[in-house]
């Protein structure tokens, strides 16, 4: 293994920008896509879907939704998602109401939210009104609002969980809303990936989590804090993890936990892949060290733009050295910052070995006799570099 991490590999297309660093996927749709993306790109991925997706076909809800639609048509039908699209309108098909819905959706104001859903609405046989741009539920509800809502009656195809806020400002302009639930999320039945993905965030063994729905962030969020961990949960993603939602929705429940995310303009895979390859690379820290250009990512290193793996315990180290760079750290704090190590600082030592080694360039770090060990910052960048604490 460590012979592996030790071999030098360039960054060049076949590694892409996000490599060093590992993300985290949540999603349970549509993850082997985002995933692919990412390590098409370089980054190691760790995933864990935080829910699962359970079909309402035979949910009395979803059946007593669709005959009040078919007997009382709706002003206007709003279809969020094209899998709950089609899934209402198989679901109606096995009840032996497929044609009588299509007949009624024929009949009203039908928008979709993005290009998805408007593929899943023409594939039907029906055609939408209107769908907007940004693929925005806030456009959806500025149209709808704008139109007008007193005294109509709007039918909502729901994500799984009540849309915050959308329906709620659909009733106090006046409007009557039905709400149709297709499918709900349900927490995974195997919990084993997702306490390992929690574990990873809190331990910093990921450099960004990425969601891509609401119920997905707050599952994550519930999970951590039936484990007691939502306090170490909220305090990596807020300060070292970097939390990545593919829309202002999916970011509600962290943002309602104090906790900033980054969002792609778009609201797709695509731009989320996009923004993840600009902002990873802008936090890692890059530092002028013995003559050569270090950049220190999640569990790789950049010299002079030659990509090395280096073993976690070396990463460990590293990133102590750098908090202080040009300044000599002791051993008994690099033996602190050792992931699992004892009271022996024997450990730091057989770890710098291996670090040195796995950087290919041993002048990088220095060993200052009977103290510790420090970067060789270059003289020059010392007074920009070299005061930290």
């Amino acid at each position: 293994m460590d012979d592996e991490q030790q071999r030098p590999v360039r960054p060049g297309p076949e590694h892409g920008p996000l490599a060093g660093f590992t993300v985290g996927v949540t999603a349970a749709r549509r993850a082997d896509e985002l995933g692919a993306l990412l390590q098409r790109r370089g980054a190691a991925v760790l995933h864990a879907p935080a829910l699962r997706i359970v079909p309402l076909a035979d949910d009395g809800e979803l059946l007593a939704a669709t005959k009040e639609i078919i007997h009382r048509a709706p002003d206007v039908v709003v279809a969020t998602t094209a899998i709950g699209f089609r899934g209402w309108i198989e679901a109606a098909e096995g009840w032996g109401l497929g044609g009588d819905l299509l007949g009624r959706l024929r009949g009203v104001e039908l928008l979709a939210r993005g290009p998805k859903v408007k593929g899943a609405i023409r594939a039907a046989g029906l055609t939408e009104e209107w769908s907007p741009s940004s693929e925005s539920m806030a456009e959806v509800l500025d149209r709808l609002l704008e139109e007008g809502v007193d005294g109509r009656r709007i039918a909502v195809q729901l994500h799984g969980e009540p849309l915050p806020g959308f329906v709620e400002s659909l009733r106090a302009g006046g409007a009557e809303v039905v709400g149709v639930p297709v499918y709900r999320w349900m927490p995974p039945e195997d919990i084993g990936p997702v306490d390992r993905l929690l574990d990873a965030t809190v331990s910093r063994g990921l450099d960004a989590l990425t969601f891509t729905s609401a119920p997905a962030a707050a599952s994550l969020l519930s999970r951590a804090e039936e484990r007691g961990l939502l306090p170490e949960l909220l305090a990596a993603l807020r300060h070292d993890v970097l939390p990545a939602c593919v829309g202002p929705v999916t970011a509600l429940p962290l943002q309602a936990r104090g906790v900033d995310t980054v969002q792609p303009e778009r609201f797709r895979l695509g731009p989320l892949v996009q923004l993840l390859c600009r902002e990873l690379p802008a936090r890692a820290r890059s530092l002028p060290i013995a003559g050569h250009r270090v950049e220190i990512r999640g569990h790789a290193v950049l010299v002079d733009g030659e990509l090395r793996l280096v073993p976690p315990a070396g990463m460990a180290l590293l990133r102590a050295l750098s908090r202080r760079p040009g300044w000599v750290v002791p051993r008994a704090e690099l033996l602190r910052a050792l992931p699992g190590a004892g009271r022996d600082e024997h450990a730091v030592e057989t770890a710098m070995a291996r670090l040195r080694t796995a950087l290919g360039t041993p002048k990088l770090i220095q060993t200052v006799v009977k103290r510790g060990y420090r970067l060789a910052l270059d003289p020059a960048a010392g007074t920009k570099y070299a005061d930290a604490p």
